[in-house]
């Protein structure tokens, strides 16, 4: 399994504003990378508060990109994976009308009887992780032997980064900088959550490609070592 994290942040390391509106501040050429990304993946993976937030529908962008899905021998639309580790994900978020490919969220036994009960008749399948917390290797094998996924592209929000970092399960990180300082102490950056007390924890990524489009720097790293 091949785990890739696409991300865009300002020059400050911030995804959103400091009210934590998420605002797009990437360009027409990052929204094509993200969907260039998209059309080599099997499956898509998002968190809730993203997707509720920004009205995702985590489509593959169209006519072009199902070309390229095609050739590469996928299936023309990406297996949609959103995490509530609650289960408060909303019923009414546009990805539910959309029927083109499986919708599974992932959740743990912190949700509800009726939070369930509510998600299952939306999903296509709602998978529960023992425990208080989201069992993401678990939850990376089934996707690989429910349907047949051997690469993710993940999108955040920063809570999932965080916990797919520590985790130990990111390959590749794609980053694109953009211009602008939002600031802001309490601005969201990357990952967010509980992170390394220790820098010599962390995962080490090393530089793979490197290229500057109209002020946007994109930013390809693979991973170098996990310790």
């Amino acid at each position: 399994m091949l785990v890739l994290l696409n991300m865009a942040m300002t020059a400050d390391g911030k995804v959103a504003t400091v009210n934590r509106a998420v605002t797009s501040f990437g360009s027409p050429r990052d929204l094509a990378h993200l969907y260039e990304l998209r059309a080599t993946a099997d499956a898509i993976l998002c968190g809730a508060r993203t997707v509720e937030e920004t009205g995702a529908t985590l489509g593959n962008g169209g006519d072009r990109y199902t070309q390229r899905r095609l050739k590469q021998r996928l299936q023309p639309y990406p297996v949609r994976v959103v995490v509530s580790g609650g289960g408060s994900l909303s019923s009414t978020i546009p990805l539910w009308g959309t029927d083109t490919s499986p919708v599974v969220v992932l959740t743990s036994e912190r949700a509800s009887a009726s939070d369930l009960e509510r998600l299952r008749r939306h999903a296509t399948e709602v998978w529960v992780s023992p425990g208080a917390e989201v069992d993401f290797p678990e939850a990376l094998r089934r996707l690989r032997s429910t349907y047949g996924v051997g690469r993710v592209v993940a999108e955040g929000g920063s809570t999932l980064n965080d916990t797919l970092f520590r985790a130990r399960l990111i390959d590749e990180l794609h980053v694109t900088i953009c211009p602008f300082m939002a600031g802001g102490r309490n601005a969201p950056t990357i990952a967010e959550g509980e992170g390394w007390p220790r820098l010599s924890h962390a995962s080490r990524f090393r530089l793979l490609r490197r290229v500057q489009r109209n002020g946007e720097l994109f930013l390809v790293y693979g991973i170098q070592s996990n310790r």
